[in-house]
């Protein structure tokens, strides 16, 4: 399941709201590290979810960028039209919240990373006694089941589990929250039972998913701002290979990454410039950072162990 996304014209842009306007019942200005992206949509489970998920900004600042979720079976399932000019995404048929909220970190983070040097990473961040670290992998290979894994741990805190933003300060590479809540999935609770409440509490919508305040199981103490990273971590599921850990340079992970598109599917803009923006970034994130890849083949307690002593915390 995917969606397609078409580059369109400013023009072409103001042609889609002039004839969509009517669809539009709801607006909400919503604060994403420091820029504002509006919702424009005519469904209240959206406006709700969105709600849940960012917080919320004035609604006297003017939008960065805009976000349409509109409904129209004659455009196509899962149709995305994005104007880069004026940052304005159209999503036509789209049920999944998951991508509608990426969708509007992707709007952000095209901003962001023309205008202030700061870049996305689809990715789980976490602050593990004082050490930050990310996790990077390909959708099926672990990440949402190994960073709640490591939430277990009392010491471990948490800045996102799926979307940040970093940026390279001097010898450091520091990562910024994107969200205020988390979208989990049902599931989640028969990997780890320690999460068995928090999915008891949540709304879960026809996917079996959910945004949650994570702070309701380990705290707001535990919900972190920023970090700066030491560690990444790249995981990939290969049955097939008995290599469990392995330490990576910096050259063989860009090349991981940039083979499997950073690992992040909902990129808007692809054009060379913007690859070698985030090709420039993510080679200076892993020159600064030790990397591992470490394969999920085994069990989710045996993968958490091998995450656990490379990070010191097992």
């Amino acid at each position: 399941m995917s969606y397609a996304v078409e580059i369109i014209t400013i023009e072409r842009k103001e042609e889609l709201i002039e004839q969509y306007a009517r669809q539009v019942l709801y607006e909400v200005k919503s604060e994403i590290y420091g820029c504002c992206i509006k919702l424009l949509t005519g469904s209240p489970r959206i406006k709700n979810a969105w709600e849940e998920s960012f917080y919320f900004a004035s609604q006297n600042i003017r939008s960065h960028g805009r976000l349409y979720v509109l409904e129209d079976k004659s455009v196509g399932e899962n149709r995305v039209f994005y104007d880069p000019h004026s940052k304005s995404c159209f999503l036509f048929n789209i049920d999944y919240y998951g991508w509608i909220k990426s969708l509007a970190l992707s709007v952000a983070g095209d901003i962001l990373e023309d205008n202030h040097g700061i870049y996305s990473v689809h990715g789980a961040c976490l602050d593990v006694r004082g050490r930050g670290v990310c996790i990077l992998g390909g959708s099926g290979a672990g990440k949402t089941t190994h960073t709640y894994g490591l939430l277990r741990q009392p010491k471990a805190r948490v800045v996102s589990d799926d979307w940040f933003f970093a940026r390279v300060f001097g010898d450091d590479v520091l990562a910024y929250s994107s969200e205020k809540n988390f979208y989990i999935r049902a599931d989640l609770a028969d990997i780890w039972k320690e999460f068995s409440g928090l999915v008891g509490k949540a709304v879960l919508d026809e996917l079996g998913r959910a945004v949650v305040d994570l702070r309701w199981v380990i705290g707001k103490g535990r919900i972190l701002p920023l970090t700066t990273l030491e560690n990444v971590i790249v995981l990939k599921r290969d049955p097939s290979s008995e290599e469990i850990v392995r330490e990576l340079g910096a050259d063989e992970a860009l090349a991981i990454l940039e083979a499997n598109g950073y690992f992040n599917p909902h990129l808007l803009v692809k054009s060379d410039f913007k690859r070698r923006l985030r090709s420039r970034f993510f080679r200076e994130l892993f020159t600064r950072t030790r990397v591992y890849e470490v394969n999920t083949r085994g069990t989710p307690e045996e993968s958490q162990r091998a995450i656990g002593a490379i990070l010191g915390s097992g």
